[in-house]
Parts: C-alpha cells; structure tokens; sequence
C-alpha cells in the first residue's frame, strides 16, 4: 500500500507527500494503476463537459485539467527534452540544455504541437476508452523506459530506476495488459504502439545523450499518451 501511495503523490496533485520524497523503484509497479485512476477521472469529466460544451471547448478544458491533475510533471519534461535531443550542438552542451529551466524554441513548438494534438484527438474521439487507456499506457511506458541505460549519475532518474526489478516491471506490465485487452483490438493496438513509440524515443535519447533522464521519461509519457488517443481516433471514433 505504501508503494501505491508513493506512486500516487508523485504522478497526480494527491497532496499525500512532497513529490520529491517519492521516488521508488518499487512504486513504479503501480503506475499505471495511477494512470488507471487518472484515465476513469478525465473520462467522467469528458462526459460532463460534452453536456454543457461543444467538443472542441470540452476537448480543450479537458486537457487543461488532465495538465492540472498531474501537475504539467510530464508537460514540463517534454518541453525540456525536446529543447534538448533537438538542439544541434555536443551530448554535454544537451545535457546542459536538459538542466536549465528555461524555455527554448524546439520546447514552445513542441509543447504547441503536443496540446494542439491532444486537444485535437480529444474533440475526435467519441468512446471513454483512450481517454481512459492513454494514461494508463503512458505510465507503463516510462516504467519499460526505466530499463534503458541514464544519461548521468545524478538527478530524478537515477532515484527513479534504481532497485528496478523485473517483478515491478512485469507488474506493470500487467495492469497495462488488463487494460488494454478490456479495450478489445483498440486497446492491443495501442499498447503495441506504445511499446514502439519508446522504444524508439529510448534509442533516439541514447544515441544523442548517451542515456536517459528524467526529462526523456516525461517525454515518453506525453508522447505515448498522444499515440493512444490517435489509434483511438483512428479505430473507434
């Protein structure tokens, strides 16, 4: 229970404990329970706000408060990681670029390109499912991409992977698997997808940085969360 209470606190707005003091690598078993949680909230608020809405303002205020129950955590490292894989400079000078807080032009386009799309696919979408399999999906993956070798020995992600085992991977593995075989083909699809779109953001990190950090997990986690909700606009729209 104290691993999925860490998990929790670090992935949603929970006040159950300062975010920095929950990192675990045995909490990364419940992520996608968490995004379990997360998915069946933005479902019921999607229904209601496609009552008093049209779909685009509902898809809109919809993604506002998907940013505010997680705290924009994710938001904030896809911004930064794509200021920092993108920029034509050393593996270093990217490090460094992933470090500073402030935002550069391939993170603000990103960033537009990311919101535009999901609020896009949202407003597309007329079945609970990828909105409810997205975050589930999305937090299983950083869990896999936690596998892959870091960029550096310091910073969240060391905290996050170390101790990593096959038992949390292979329980999340599971609660992701649940998931998406009660979405049917959809959810399958998705979760192949998922699975590609790491893999090759994972690559991508290593051959650029040398690794992964905590910054390319959120980007993971955005990005597959997008892939989701476009094969759910794809399959059962």
């Amino acid at each position: 229970m104290d691993d999925f209470r860490i998990a929790l606190s670090l992935l949603t707005m929970i006040p159950l404990a300062p975010r920095e003091a929950n990192i675990s690598a045995r909490a990364l078993a419940y992520y996608p329970l968490v995004g379990l949680i997360i998915g069946l909230v933005l479902a019921a608020a999607n229904f209601l706000l496609r009552l008093f809405f049209p779909d685009l303002v509902a898809a809109a205020l919809l993604i506002a408060l998907w940013a505010a129950l997680t705290g924009a955590l994710h938001l904030d490292g896809f911004t930064d990681a794509c200021d920092g894989l993108f920029a034509a400079t050393t593996r270093e000078r990217r490090l460094e670029i992933l470090r500073d807080v402030h935002l550069g032009a391939f993170g603000a386009v990103g960033l537009a390109l990311q919101l535009i799309t999901k609020v896009a696919a949202v407003a597309s979408v007329h079945s609970f499912a990828p909105i409810v399999l997205a975050p589930v999906v999305g937090r299983w993956a950083m869990v896999y991409a936690a596998a892959y070798p870091l960029a550096r020995r310091d910073g969240m992600a060391v905290r996050f992977s170390a101790g990593l085992t096959r038992r949390e991977l292979l329980v999340a593995t599971g609660f992701a698997a649940l998931a998406a075989a009660i979405c049917g083909a959809f959810g399958l699809a998705g979760l192949v997808g998922a699975f590609a779109v790491t893999t090759v953001i994972a690559r991508f990190a290593v051959a650029r940085l040398g690794g992964l950090t905590g910054d390319i997990y959120g980007m993971v986690c955005e990005s597959v969360e997008v892939a989701v909700l476009l094969v759910g606009v794809a399959a059962i729209r």
